[in-house]
């Protein structure tokens, strides 16, 4: 059975692929890393680009953190141990052209004891104008990803990715979903634990070819002061999603997480447009159009 510290030494090369993808990408800016140990027990890598050709600022980061659970997190999942182990590695990218989406993905793994343990994870697609020629590819790469490991697996997580990237107050998604899992088990997927490890891995080496590909779609294109402006709106609604529902930055929060590699998932500029609505045909309308959960798009 795969141990913890494999599991953590993997996701190590993970990101190190995946930042090398990322500089030759961009072609111009360089990660800056800074490694960082957390009091309590543990540590990681974090790693920033800024202000690049492409990336405005993105965030590649792993750690591999250890020590006592705290109790809202331990009624949280319902357990009795306190001993944890966690390590993952979490990317957001917010790129500067309006036509190029923001990207996120997680894979990370979460141990208590031989009893508890369990992956999860996902990469989900937040594009400022929706494609739906760039979503049908996102989705059906995803899919074979999926299919690779379990033929159920691309459905059940992409809804669970439409119900989790989900801005209530909003009534609207995020972006056009992806796929989205968490405390996979043998006893819930069929599979042992080496083969959802293997899943795991194989949908972290499927974000460099996949955000490579979307981004060159689009890198050239010009864009206006207005599309500029729908950017920075639809950003803010990733720091809403971020702040108020997502389950990582609330697990760093509360077991005294690193606060700069927990928010480095926000983009450097955002705006809030008091009560914005699209023109009526326009292609911010149809992006509002589309963000929404239960839309086929393979």
């Amino acid at each position: 059975m795969i141990l913890k510290e494999e599991i953590a030494e993997s996701y190590q090369r993970i990101q190190d692929e995946i930042c090398q993808a990322l500089e030759a990408l961009d072609g111009g800016a360089k990660f800056e890393e800074e490694l960082w140990e957390r009091e309590g027990g543990g540590g990681g890598r974090t790693r920033i680009i800024q202000n690049g050709n492409i990336l405005e600022k993105g965030g590649v980061n792993f750690s591999a953190v250890h020590g006592k659970l705290p109790e809202t997190i331990k009624k949280a999942f319902g357990v009795d141990s306190e001993d944890f182990f966690a390590t993952g590695v979490s990317i957001v990218i917010h790129p500067n052209n309006p036509h190029v989406p923001i990207i996120h993905m997680n894979i990370r793994y979460f141990e208590l004891n031989d009893e508890v343990r369990w992956f999860g994870g996902g990469i989900d697609l937040t594009p400022h104008y929706v494609q739906e020629d760039d979503a049908r590819y996102f989705h059906q790469t995803l899919k074979d990803v999926c299919d690779r490991h379990k033929d159920s697996f691309y459905e059940e997580f992409k809804t669970w990715a439409d119900n989790y990237f989900f801005i209530k107050h909003r009534n609207e998604t995020r972006g056009i979903g992806g796929v989205f899992y968490d405390k996979l088990t043998p006893e819930k997927t069929g599979l042992s634990y080496d083969e959802i490890f293997a899943f795991s891995c194989d949908l972290g080496r499927a974000f460099a070819p996949l955000y490579t590909e979307l981004v060159n779609r689009h890198r050239d294109k010009t864009y206006t002061a207005a599309e500029k402006d729908w950017q920075l709106l639809r950003r803010g609604r990733y720091v809403e999603f971020n702040l108020v529902y997502d389950s990582g930055t609330r697990f760093g929060l509360e077991t005294n997480g690193r606060i700069e590699s927990i928010l480095m998932s926000l983009p450097a500029q955002a705006n809030w447009f008091y009560n914005f609505t699209p023109t009526a045909d326009s292609e911010e309308a149809k992006t509002i159009s589309l963000l929404r959960k239960g839309v086929n798009w393979v």
